[in-house]
């Protein structure tokens, strides 16, 4: 594991790739996402922000000086939400990823990537390194819990509603 924490992308999609064909699912059915950021004082920020899988990466590209962007300049500290959709059902779950944003700054990877993406520079780019995932869903009468952390096993927790503790998979 590396000191950070975190791992790239493509390392997370080799060590649990149907997790991340799950997440890639679950952000690929709506545009609009819920990104959350720390200000300068520590309070979160949340924001709304437009996810992108793209030449095996999980990218985020936001307006100039935006405030989140701002934000992760200052601290890469983020979490990100998938938009669970309309209703309550959740469509399948709900899906978070936490960790690392990394700005990339290389005006000719920026352009590339504004040229695949079809994003009118200028803007900030950063590259999404997990340090946690985590699927939430309802199956039957429990909730269960999919965590996935840099260089520990998957685990799934299950829960009733009742006052039972929690069960773990295994």
């Amino acid at each position: 594991m590396r000191d950070t924490g975190t791992l790239p992308w493509p390392a997370f999609e080799a060590a649990e790739p149907e997790l991340a064909a799950t997440v890639r699912e679950r952000f690929g059915r709506y545009t609009h996402h819920a990104l959350a950021t720390l200000r300068r004082d520590g309070s979160p920020r949340l924001s709304g922000i437009e996810a992108d899988f793209r030449d095996g990466e999980l990218w985020l590209g936001m307006m100039p000086n935006s405030r989140k962007a701002l934000d992760l300049r200052r601290d890469p500290r983020f979490s990100l939400l998938a938009n669970p959709g309309a209703g309550t059902d959740m469509g399948g779950g709900d899906v978070r990823i936490s960790g690392r944003a990394v700005e990339i700054t290389d005006p000719d990877e920026v352009a590339r990537y504004a040229a695949g993406a079809g994003a009118p520079l200028p803007f900030h780019l950063f590259r999404v390194e997990p340090s946690e995932v985590v699927r939430t869903w309802v199956k039957g009468d429990e909730i269960h819990f999919t965590t996935w952390r840099p260089g520990r096993a998957l685990r799934t927790l299950r829960r009733g509603n009742d006052d039972a503790p929690p069960r773990e998979d295994g």
